[in-house]
């Protein structure tokens, strides 16, 4: 009989006495004597499983400790960027996959991916990591190579510098895994320091991960063409694609439809047929529009946590009576209700905080974030009255109107000019969008004239 994940990764406990490690011998690295390599499996939260192998020496006293994932790779691969600028951040806590690659640009420092094992450190660990990497040669780069020695010597300094915040610097985590995190010094506030966001994994990164063969190579998906936008609406679109979950190749389900009072909206669905995963993500269909927009809820009657809600990747949410702020990178797009958004919310703060407030943390923390996310709880049921602000700077997040199209009395709308650093995020400041007809032309005729300058 196949054994149960859960007994695979046990959690720890003190009374758990089954849970000791397996212990393999193995050849040490350092001296080529035999070592023993101690394994063990277990499941801790938001991080979810993973298998801890420590390794030792009895010959040479040579020692190594790594930390991989136990958990499938997940659909999309993540990017998190950290502006290092107070003692606090370099104390974040960090999880890294092996296959992750680290970037400083500041010193033009690239880890790539797969040249370390995964590992759960702090941002401080990770200059620590490097700075004992390049030291523990240099008496010998001193005599075999000085020149090399003293680029290095310099280097190091530059690290120690970063380590000491002489100045600020950047930290760019990117994992195609999907399982690569940086500890909020708040889960109650949006990151400020911190910008998380999702791609698709390219071909490349699939090859790496086992997800594609060696010799796939990259197809074009060619859309069908339609008379019209009416006939697209009409037509359900398919899409060969992997399965993230048993990577076999099954197809995604593509339509465009309309919602009331508002505008067209995209449903993508994925239903594996092999192992039976199912997955459904509902995108904006329509341009960004001219103006931001603000969508201020009050929750007081069943009704109102049952209202329809899209959210955008851009929408950041917030609740002033709990002091919460979530950004829009927090939570993904999705199209759910408000008690769907909330508890979506709770799931990952929850998550968040039992995984990076262990046994170190101050008891007054722990209270305070069990405290929260009580009130969180209690907005759900509605034993507390509560505001939901959801604000989408491209315009393209909606609320549900109980009354539509007249005025609905628990919903305020605001529309507002974005910033120059809004734009600049969402991609506008850097469009062309003036006079493109007449740049068309242009280039047409030059292309004309070339090919008569030819026949000539």
């Amino acid at each position: 009989m196949a054994a149960n994940s859960e007994d695979i990764y046990r959690n720890l406990s003190a009374d758990d006495y089954e849970a000791a490690p397996i212990v393999v011998e193995s050849v040490c690295p350092n001296c080529e004597e035999n070592g023993e390599t101690r394994i063990m499996c277990t499941a801790i939260p938001y991080y979810k499983a993973v298998i801890l192998m420590s390794f030792e020496c009895p010959h040479c006293a040579y020692k190594n400790n790594e930390i991989q994932s136990g958990e499938a790779v997940q659909e999309h691969g993540n990017e998190l960027v950290l502006r290092v600028q107070k003692q606090e951040d370099l104390r974040r806590q960090l999880v890294k996959s092996e296959y992750a690659s680290i970037e400083i640009p500041e010193i033009e420092l690239t880890i790539p991916s797969k040249s370390q094992p995964g590992e759960v450190t702090t941002v401080e660990g990770v200059l620590q990591r490097v700075h004992q990497g390049l030291s523990q040669d240099q008496e010998k780069r001193r005599l075999l190579d000085e020149e090399s020695a003293i680029q290095i010597d310099a280097f190091l300094k530059r690290l120690e510098g970063l380590m000491d915040l002489k100045e600020n610097w950047t930290l760019k985590l990117r994992d195609p895994t999907g399982n690569c995190y940086i500890q909020n010094p708040d889960v109650r506030h949006v990151d400020a320091r911190c910008i998380i966001s999702h791609y698709h994994r390219n071909l490349e990164e699939r090859k790496m991960l086992g997800l594609a063969a060696d010799d796939e190579v990259e197809e074009e998906t060619l859309a069908p063409a339609f008379e019209s936008y009416e006939d697209a609406k009409n037509e359900v679109l398919h899409f060969g694609t992997s399965c993230p979950n048993c990577h076999a190749q099954t197809s995604v389900n593509m339509k465009p439809t309309d919602i009331p009072f508002f505008q067209t909206v995209i449903i993508m669905s994925l239903h594996c047929e092999h192992c039976g995963y199912k997955s459904n993500e509902v995108k904006s269909g329509g341009a960004i529009k001219p103006q931001g927009c603000k969508l201020t809820v009050r929750i007081e009657k069943d009704l109102d946590l049952a209202r329809d809600v899209l959210k955008t990747d851009t929408c950041a949410m917030r609740i002033p009576e709990i002091d919460l702020e979530v950004g829009g990178a927090a939570l993904c797009g999705r199209f759910t209700t408000i008690e769907g958004l909330l508890t979506a919310t709770k799931e990952q703060l929850d998550a968040q905080s039992s995984f990076f407030m262990g046994d170190s943390a101050e008891n007054e923390e722990k209270a305070e974030v069990t405290n929260f996310l009580t009130k969180l709880d209690d907005i759900i049921a509605l034993r507390m009255p509560a505001t939901i602000i959801l604000d989408d700077p491209t315009g393209c997040s909606y609320v549900q109107s109980l009354t539509a199209p007249l005025d609905d009395s628990r919903l305020d709308k605001e529309f507002y000019t974005r910033s120059y650093e809004q734009n600049d995020e969402l991609g506008l400041n850097d469009m062309k969008v003036e006079n493109y007809g007449e740049l068309e032309n242009l280039a047409e005729e030059d292309e004309e004239e070339g090919e008569s300058t030819d026949a000539k």
